[in-house]
């Protein structure tokens, strides 16, 4: 019976995915806006984070559609706001957490157990969602560092580990955001073993005299230069750009290449 039931999960999924395959090509097309739906989730069921997340503001998400949009502009997109985020309703499930250690398989399994638990879980949005990112809010008088966070390109789909505390929100816009990106095909321009941004792709300026410091980060790189070995978190989205790298990654580039 098991087994069953997961070559049914299996067929489901990859017929889904060859769908949203099909409509995500188009949507990197940047002919219309993405519709981005952000699940609230209290990654551990305390009260303070439930009040948090009850007063939640649309307005906040609005401030990093606006950042996208200038960020596109910037890059000569001529969709004026590529993007569209939209505060959706809380849920209680929790997600399945990525493998911490494994190979290409165990990735690919979680990815799966992924979308499956989306399509099974994710309460329905008054406009269809194009994206589904997963917001996991954590105490930050419990947490000092939070889970990675991660996001697939393929089914459009991300679990974002952030604060539930409003003097955190700029940090989680960052965080949303380069996840954001991730989903639709940004990849990450830093060192994994040391945190560094990677030269020259994760300059949010490479051609700067001196090269250091730097004035912003790249967003996909997630800290800003200021020395050879030495680089800091943004305040928050007004400390980064979208870097040339990035922006061909996700099609913003297309019509200058």
């Amino acid at each position: 019976m098991w087994r069953k039931f997961r070559i049914a999960v299996l067929l489901f999924i990859l017929a889904t995915v060859a769908h949203r395959a099909w409509l995500q090509e188009q949507h990197l097309q940047w002919k219309d806006p993405i519709n981005v739906a952000l699940f609230p989730i209290n990654a551990e069921g305390n009260a303070e984070v439930s009040a948090y997340i009850a007063n939640l503001d649309k307005v906040q998400f609005q401030l990093i559609a606006e950042f996208l949009a200038q960020e596109a502009k910037r890059h000569g997109l001529m969709l004026n706001r590529p993007f569209e985020l939209r505060l959706a309703p809380s849920m209680n499930q929790l997600p399945p957490k990525p493998p911490q250690k494994g190979g290409l398989m165990q990735a690919v399994m979680w990815s799966m157990h992924f979308r499956w638990w989306s399509w099974r879980h994710s309460p329905e949005t008054a406009v269809p969602a194009d994206m589904q990112l997963y917001l996991l809010y954590h105490d930050p008088q419990q947490h000092t560092v939070l889970p990675h966070s991660t996001a697939l390109n393929k089914g459009r789909l991300g679990l974002i580990n952030v604060f539930a505390d409003r003097k955190y929100d700029n940090q989680n816009a960052v965080v949303i955001t380069h996840e954001l990106l991730h989903a639709v095909g940004a990849t990450d321009k830093y060192d994994p073993s040391t945190n560094q941004p990677v030269y020259p792709q994760g300059f949010a300026d490479p051609g700067k005299q001196p090269i250091y410091p730097q004035d912003f980060a790249e967003l996909m790189a997630g800290r800003i230069p200021l020395a050879k070995e030495r680089a800091e978190m943004p305040a928050g989205l007004s400390e980064t750009m979208i870097g040339d790298v990035t922006a061909a990654e996700i099609g913003w580039l297309r019509n200058k290449l």
